[in-house]
């Protein structure tokens, strides 16, 4: 049984020792990943939501409304005592 990884290894660092690019590593090459458009997918879903909902598919820009106060509660501070 060959251990790849440390034959790999030590490529790496006799070719570093020699300062030169170490040689690729073999094995199979992996076929690009597509690459995904997520703002697209993100608009296509909310078309699509909005389709479901009923709505017209230019709905127009949302409205922002300011979010009203709270008011804050008053808080009872307690003190605990100490037992021995």
């Amino acid at each position: 049984m060959t251990d790849h990884y440390t034959e790999a290894l030590h490529e790496v660092i006799e070719a570093k020792a020699e300062h030169r690019a170490p040689k690729p590593a073999e094995g199979e090459e992996k076929a690009p990943t597509p690459v995904v458009d997520l703002m697209a997918a993100l608009e296509k879903s909310v078309a699509d939501a909005r389709e479901r909902r009923g709505e017209t598919a230019s709905g127009g820009e949302a409205t922002v409304h300011e979010m009203p106060k709270t008011k804050k509660k008053a808080t009872k501070k307690t003190t605990r005592r100490k037992t021995a």
